[in-house]
């Protein structure tokens, strides 16, 4: 592995950006090569869940042979805002005429949620179009048998589309706990509170069950409703979930779900805060001792710096961002696994990650410091030099080479967050409110639009 001082040495990063930074000039390359990698998709993989940028191929994401078109429904509140509105109705016109969801097969229940209702959902916010609210009620209340198979309101892990057929009781915080926003929008749209009651019953359960110290293990059963590990965890098998408590809050009004946020945080930043040569980190704790488990922490645990500065910890927040700025400085992009010990690489490859941008657009929000708009144009710039394939962007195979070595898949996540995080931050955006914006895990926008 190159060490961590040669990639520090090597002069190919886009560096700090400095004052005179053009932001409506960045915003407007964001845009245009947005634009650009949607015109591939069109071509290349038009209809299908995730296309291959290197190879120009496809592949589905959900129910192998049956695409749900999800980079495309991921994509279309992006569209909108950055004004590209005939590529938005290109994308709109697809669902109305294409997308069904009566497939027999089975699709994983919290995916299909953040990211198929909470992207049809925001369409139809942005649009008004009804029939985008009418396949969004008609997936959900698919997915809603998923939540009525368990004694406990657990949702399964994955249901049948067509028959209701629930599989994999063996789930997690994520996974149970990530409904609350998409549901609850949903059946404000629709008249329906059922939705909002059952994401939140969910919830409830696993928040009864915390230990002494506050805690929740990371996984649990559907079926018993007990914890089935010791593992407490801020990323992996969790990190939605905390989010969608303080999400709850402010787009509901709902102060039993701001208390279980700020309950939450602070036994977080208690009992499973480390420190290691100064730096702040959050690895896996015993969720009853607090003492640590392992000495990983993921980069999808970045977002947790945006959530302390929204729930008013903002000091916190700062000190846990800087540890992976820190990272996006030495590796350029940041690993996809870190070791808090030695702050190396875990693993060598990457997904494409938005996580960090998304801390940043929080804390910027808070108040408009340009810093976190530098740093995320530094994440940018890495990424259009790293990840740019002959027909869209795609994660990479190894962080370590130089050049970067490349892999063949562009995650729809992709579409959906980073990119519209960049748009937020370096745009002026004309089609958001950014006093009352609200965002999803999966970025869709559930409050905000100005139309």
């Amino acid at each position: 592995m190159i060490s961590a001082a040669a990639i520090a040495a090597t002069p190919v990063w886009a560096g700090q950006v400095g004052n005179g930074e053009d932001w409506a000039a960045l915003a407007q390359d964001v845009r245009s090569e947005f634009q650009w990698a949607w015109r591939n998709y069109r071509q290349k993989a038009w209809g299908r869940d995730e296309i291959n940028p290197v190879s120009g191929t496809a592949q589905s994401f959900f129910i192998e042979g049956h695409d749900l078109g999800l980079s495309l429904v991921e994509a279309l509140d992006t569209l909108w805002m950055m004004e590209l509105d005939e590529e938005f109705q290109q994308g709109v016109d697809w669902v109305k005429s294409s997308l069904d969801f009566d497939i027999d097969g089975e699709s994983q229940v919290f995916e299909t949620n953040i990211r198929l209702v909470g992207g049809l959902v925001s369409a139809h916010l942005a649009c008004g179009d009804p029939v985008l609210l009418e396949k969004a009620k008609d997936l959900a209340d698919r997915l809603m048998k998923a939540f009525a198979a368990s004694p406990h309101g657990l949702p399964y892990r994955y249901v049948n589309l067509k028959t209701g057929a629930v599989r994999d009781p063996e789930t997690n915080l994520a996974e149970i706990g990530t409904y609350a926003t998409e549901f609850g929008v949903l059946g404000q749209l629709v008249g329906d509170d059922r939705y909002y009651a059952a994401a939140k019953r969910a919830m409830k359960h696993a928040l009864d069950r915390r230990s002494n110290l506050g805690l929740m293990a990371a996984n649990i059963h559907a079926e018993t409703g007990e914890f089935t590990s010791r593992n407490a965890s801020i990323d992996v098998y969790a990190d939605s979930f905390y989010e969608y408590l303080w999400d709850s809050w402010e787009l509901f009004g709902d102060a039993e779900m701001k208390a279980w946020a700020e309950q939450t945080m602070g036994a977080i930043l208690k009992h499973q805060a480390k420190r290691y040569d100064g730096r702040l980190w959050f690895p896996m704790v015993d969720f009853e001792t607090g003492e640590a488990t392992g000495a990983a922490q993921t980069e999808l645990g970045a977002y947790l710096a945006g959530l302390l500065g929204q729930v008013g910890k903002r000091a916190e927040g700062d000190d846990f961002l800087a540890s992976y700025t820190e990272m996006q400085q030495v590796w350029a992009i940041i690993p996809e696994s870190i070791d808090v010990t030695t702050r190396q690489p875990r693993t060598k490859r990457t997904g494409l990650r938005p996580e960090y941008p998304d801390a940043c657009l929080n804390l910027w929000l808070g108040d408009r410091d340009d810093r976190y708009r530098a740093l995320s144009a530094v994440h940018y710039r890495n990424m259009k030099t790293t990840s740019r394939a002959a027909y869209g962007y795609t994660a990479l195979a190894d962080i370590t080479t130089r050049p970067m070595t490349q892999g063949d898949n562009c995650p729809g996540y992709w579409w959906s967050e980073q990119m519209k995080y960049y748009w937020l931050l370096f745009s002026d955006c004309r089609r958001v409110d950014y006093s009352r914006l609200q965002l999803s895990t999966e970025a869709n926008v559930l409050r905000g639009f100005v139309r």
